[in-house]
Order: C-alpha cells, then sequence, then structure tokens
C-alpha cells in the first residue's frame, strides 16, 4: 500500500441487536485487508461501544447507522479513523457508569487516541482516532 490517499470502507446497519457484532466482524475484515493487527482489539472494542451507543441512543426505530472506516497515510504514522453515524438527537457525553450500563464512553476515551462528535443533519456522527495503527 504505497499511496498516500486514505483508504475507506463503509457498511449500513439497521436497528436490530445482531447488528453490534456485524459491525464489529466487518471492521475485523477492513483491518485484516489493511493489514493493521496493531492495536485490532482496542478498535474492535471501541467499534462495539459505538455501535451499542448508536442503538440504544441514536437509532430511531425503522432506522440505521453507518459504520465509516478511513485509514489516512499522510506519512509513516498511519490514523485510523472510525465513524458512527446516526440519525437521532442528543450529543454522547462520557459519564459515570451506574449498574451495568455506563462505560461505552469511558472505554473508547480510555483505548482511542482522540475520539469527539460531530454534527449531521438529522443527527449526529460520533468517531474515534488511533495513530500508530
Amino acid at each position: 500500500m504505497t499511496d498516500q490517499q486514505p483508504l475507506f470502507h463503509q457498511a449500513f446497519y439497521r436497528r436490530e441487536r445482531r447488528s453490534v457484532p456485524l459491525a464489529r466482524d466487518f471492521t475485523r475484515r477492513v483491518l485484516t485487508e489493511w493489514d493493521m493487527d496493531t492495536r485490532a482489539d482496542d478498535v474492535l472494542l471501541c467499534v462495539s461501544e459505538l455501535a451499542t451507543n448508536a442503538l440504544l441512543h441514536g437509532v430511531p426505530p425503522g432506522r440505521g447507522y453507518r459504520l465509516h472506516l478511513y485509514l489516512e497515510r499522510p506519512g509513516p504514522t498511519h490514523i485510523l479513523r472510525v465513524e458512527l453515524h446516526d440519525s437521532g438527537d442528543g450529543t454522547p457525553a462520557r459519564r459515570e457508569p451506574t449498574g451495568e450500563t455506563g462505560r461505552g464512553l469511558l472505554l473508547v476515551d480510555a483505548l482511542a487516541d482522540r475520539w469527539g462528535v460531530g454534527e449531521r443533519d438529522p443527527g449526529k456522527i460520533v468517531w474515534c482516532e488511533f495513530t500508530g495503527v
């Protein structure tokens, strides 16, 4: 892979439980295609958490979410960007866990090098990035 253009893959998932493992499997296949096994476990866990958050909080009934994976290659350090696009209202925020919930963005914050929320009409984009992958 010597081309400096970013590599890109995307997938769409409906609002259903099985979409989280499907998103994780899709990401695993893309990482394998891009020959990226460094930090793969961290990336897969973040995809699972962001997809779960999209299902629970960001995807209205009858809708779905889109997963985008970008590999930026500006030089010797690669940057992998994971984005989940949904059409739901609200802005996700890191908060203290309660019971069995509330750990998703804490994990993303701990594992990814950067993360944030962007605008989309309708909805939002929740993203995270991994450098040196």
